[in-house]
This record gives C-alpha cells, sequence and structure tokens, in this order.
C-alpha cells in the first residue's frame, strides 16, 4: 500500500540517512565550526542541530503522537554554545529515535486525522511530510557549510561511469555505535 510506503520511506529519511549523513559532516569539522556563524544574521550548525531536534519533537512526537512538549523555537536560533558536534548529534538522534516508535504505529487512517501545528491545520500525512522536508533542507545546509569548513572533507557519492554509487552508507547508522 502507498500509505505503508510513505511511512517506511519516511522512517528511513529520518531514521537512517540523514543522520548518517550528519555524522560525516559533524566528524569532518573543527569543533569551532559547531558554534561558528559567518556573521550575525546566520545560523550555526550547533544552531541547526538544536532547531531539528525542536522541530522532529514538536510535529512528530508532539503534533504526530500527542505527547505534551514546550519548545522554545527561538532560542534555537538565539543559542551560541551548547556542546561539542557529538553531543548535539548524539541528542537529535534520541529525539529520532522517539519520532521513529511514534511513525512506527502509524496506519493509513492516521495518516489522513487533522491536526493543527504552530498553528496551522494539517494532517499527520502533512505533519510528516512537512518534518522530511524541512530536515533535508536543513540537513543540505549543513552539508554546504561542512563543504566551506572542511573542503574535501566529505563525499556522498561516487560517481564514476555515469551512475551515483552512494559512500555515505558507509557511516554509523542510529542503530550501530557511535564514533
Amino acid at each position: 500500500m502507498i500509505a505503508d510506503e510513505f511511512i517506511t520511506r519516511s522512517r528511513y529519511w529520518l531514521i537512517k540517512e540523514y543522520p548518517i549523513k550528519l555524522g560525516h559532516c559533524i566528524y569532518a569539522l573543527p569543533e569551532a565550526a559547531i558554534w561558528g556563524r559567518s556573521n550575525p544574521g546566520s545560523n550555526s550548525i550547533g544552531n541547526l542541530l538544536v532547531h531539528l531536534a525542536g522541530n522532529v519533537t514538536e510535529w512528530i512526537i508532539g503534533g504526530v503522537g500527542g505527547k505534551k512538549i514546550e519548545r522554545d523555537r527561538a532560542q534555537e536560533f538565539a543559542q551560541q554554545q551548547g556542546g561539542s558536534g557529538a553531543d548535539l548529534l548524539a541528542r537529535l538522534e534520541g529525539v529520532l529515535r522517539e519520532a521513529d516508535a511514534v511513525l512506527a504505529k502509524l496506519t493509513e487512517a492516521d495518516l489522513k486525522q487533522k491536526l493543527i501545528i504552530q498553528g496551522r491545520e494539517t494532517t499527520v500525512m502533512g505533519a510528516i511530510y512537512h518534518v522530511v522536508e524541512h530536515f533535508s533542507m536543513h540537513t543540505g545546509q549543513i552539508m554546504l557549510l561542512t563543504k566551506i569548513y572542511s573542503p574535501g572533507a566529505i563525499k556522498f557519492y561516487d560517481d564514476a561511469g555515469g551512475i551515483a554509487r552512494p559512500l555515505w552508507h558507509e557511516g554509523k547508522g542510529l542503530d550501530e555505535p557511535a564514533h
């Protein structure tokens, strides 16, 4: 069924591929780059990791899962320190495990359920879709910042022969020991 495939693929992106790519980035960066900002109006990698945890918590654990949560979204961006890259990634992975438990229980009928999250009307499916695309966007930002701070340190695909062969999957996932 398409609903099962949607849930399975969403769980895959959030619990496996994105965290592995983030791990490659975090462990390739000098520690000073985690909270570094290119200018006062930009976000650090640390801010983005904290923000991703807040977004997943609010939309999936709270919105879809029904758990009462408190979030200070503005503080996620105002924060200028708060742990190493490894610590921030571990906290995010803990949030993702909790979100994955919520997603694992969903049925096709659940996907149609109406919700209000951040004052916006949506459905469970809409909330999941939002979180996956949001996570993708910020993962891409972290990848770009990693390429700026640590040129040549990350490479996710081997394009030899015209076929993109993933290299990123050789990293640690949520179900494997940390670096």
